[in-house]
């Protein structure tokens, strides 16, 4: 499935969310949506749980 297709659930789901719940819930599905993102990503290896906690100076060499 391409990004494109991705973000365009993901804006539909979002859409969905805030019209049929309101803000409120537009902001939790945002919200669990930003969490699953970064699960994702660290179970796929293509972000480490150090990269959240590093500061910007400490750069890798």
């Amino acid at each position: 499935m391409s990004m494109a297709v991705v973000g365009m659930v993901a804006g539909m789901a979002l859409g969905f969310a805030g019209y049929f719940g309101g803000f409120g819930a537009f902001l939790l599905v945002a919200a669990l949506g930003a969490v699953g993102f970064v699960v994702g990503r660290l179970l796929e290896g293509d972000m480490d749980l150090g990269d959240f906690f590093r500061s910007r100076d400490d750069r890798r060499r």
